[in-house]
């Protein structure tokens, strides 16, 4: 796999966003592990192309990646250490003295100071601060499943550390969850700061979102359109029967109620809008051929006769 995002997608670097996505949903329905079980060379390249996604599709870390800042992963590429790091060294004297400090407890008399405190009666000991911890932010790619019906991960974040994240169904792409507790550790026992995950909805080979509905491309074909019938219609829940009515033509949209994604303040689904896109064969069929042949001959109708003089 090219460690190049650009060309996992197989676009240029002056692609534009609308491009960028293009290229994505086209290899997401050729690649999707739903369409290619028991393929693990073919999940793997779709886990590719989705993480260049999740970088490419944003601006501002499209904008870091490709000065240089963060590699394809999306990790900072120069080395960064936390003040845990630093403080948990034997050398972290080096620490005080870079930012100013000439050992540690200069730094407890600069939070003191910082913070209004004073000496008192238990002398120095007594006016240790406690500083809650600093707050960190975090992006995570989510599949358009896991946001439609909700998930739990376990993500990886800042050095080796993991946190368990809730994801909760019907979350919005670009939303933020707060996990409270998961951030930086306190100074001299305060409390940690709170961990906050951007959550980035990666497109799906055939649903699409809109609002609290989901729409769908759903191909039948010619006998179906004509003849009508059930068929089956994926939905987030999985399959479910649906009627075509006879005469169906490319386009008609039926509705399924209560098939889109959760509300989470009304408590209520969205709907599923199921859009027909009548599919001939794909090989040439000369009975096919002669019977439309004689049928045109005898029923003859122009498609385009609304469009004249507009």
């Amino acid at each position: 796999m090219s460690d190049d995002l650009y060309q996992r997608l197989g676009v240029g670097r002056t692609a534009s966003q609308d491009e960028i996505k293009k290229a994505y949903r086209a290899l997401a329905k050729e690649l999707h592990p739903d369409l290619n079980p028991g393929k693990p060379d073919i999940e793997e390249r779709f886990k590719g192309i989705t993480a260049a996604y999740d970088i490419l599709s944003d601006p501002e870390r499209r904008g870091r990646y490709d000065r240089g800042e963060i590699d394809a992963s999306g990790q900072e590429r120069p080395e960064q250490r936390f003040y845990r790091d630093y403080a948990e060294d034997p050398s972290a004297t080096r620490f005080y003295t870079r930012e100013g400090f000439n050992d540690e407890e200069g730094l407890h008399t600069f939070f003191s100071d910082l913070f209004g405190g004073r000496e008192g009666r238990a002398g120095r000991e007594g006016m240790r601060m406690r500083v809650r911890g600093a707050d960190v932010s975090y992006s995570l790619p989510v599949s358009f499943l896991e946001a439609a019906k909700g998930a739990k991960k376990r993500v990886m974040v800042g050095d080796q550390q993991t946190i368990d994240l809730t994801i909760p169904a019907g979350v919005r792409d670009r939303q933020t969850l707060r996990v409270k507790g998961q951030g930086m550790p306190g100074f001299e026992g305060g409390p940690p700061g709170d961990a906050y995950v951007e959550v980035h909805i990666q497109p799906h080979a055939y649903f699409e979102r809109k609002d609290n509905d989901i729409h769908v491309e759903l191909p039948v074909s010619l006998a179906e359109a004509v003849l009508g019938g059930r068929i089956q219609a994926p939905t987030i829940d999985g399959p479910v029967s649906m009627r075509v009515p006879k005469g169906s033509n490319t386009g008609a949209t039926l509705r399924l109620r209560g098939k889109g994604i959760l509300d989470p303040r009304s408590g209520q689904r969205g709907d599923q809008y199921v859009h027909l896109k009548v599919v001939l064969p794909k090989t040439a069929d000369a009975e096919l051929e002669k019977l439309v042949e004689q049928w045109a001959k005898s029923h003859p109708y122009d498609p385009r006769a609304d469009m004249e003089g507009r």
